[in-house]
């Protein structure tokens, strides 16, 4: 496992990184970056807070509010929905908005690195992927030659792949 709790995978397999597959102190590392970037924001790192960000962890993909809920039903929807406010607004959070489903949240790149999704237009299913570095680079280049003929000075990017899971796959 690299240090930024995911691993490098291969073009086409899919990446978790849930908590099982972090070290503790990795984990206490990654919430005392939690704990310091909400700090910078004026915000507490509650026990709420602290539960969502190992909710997240635990899910290991991009998982929707009822979703959330479903893993710990302890947790009050209304905090939720203003604790993922509160995160996403700090950067510790991502929201993907993938079709007219819930939206997703996952841990942002900054805790656990930059990687790709694979978005099923049946299910809804998102699982997070990373390419391998000769990849990524040859993506950034083209990505970077693409902005440049337009002017365009980019901060990051992200690919998204739409199609259908195993599950929601077609006979053929």
């Amino acid at each position: 496992m690299s240090p930024s709790g995911r691993r490098a995978i291969r073009h086409g397999e899919a990446a978790t990184a849930s908590r099982s597959q972090v070290r503790p102190d990795e984990v206490q590392a990654l919430h005392d970056r939690v704990r310091d970037r909400l700090a910078a924001a004026d915000y507490r790192f509650t026990a709420r807070r602290r539960r969502l960000i190992d909710l997240l962890l635990d899910a290991g993909r991009p998982v929707t509010l009822p979703e959330l809920l479903e893993m710990d039903s302890s947790i009050p929807q209304s905090s939720t929905y203003r604790n993922l406010d509160v995160l996403e607004r700090s950067g510790l959070v991502r929201r993907l908005s993938v079709g007219a489903d819930h939206a997703r949240f996952e841990l942002s790149e900054g805790l656990l690195g930059h990687h790709h999704h694979l978005i099923c237009v049946r299910c809804g299913t998102v699982e997070d992927i990373t390419l391998d570095e000769a990849t990524e680079q040859a993506v950034h280049a083209a990505l970077d030659t693409a902005a440049a003929a337009y002017e365009f000075a980019p901060l990051h990017h992200s690919v998204d792949l739409h199609g259908h899971c195993a599950g929601c796959r077609p006979a053929v």
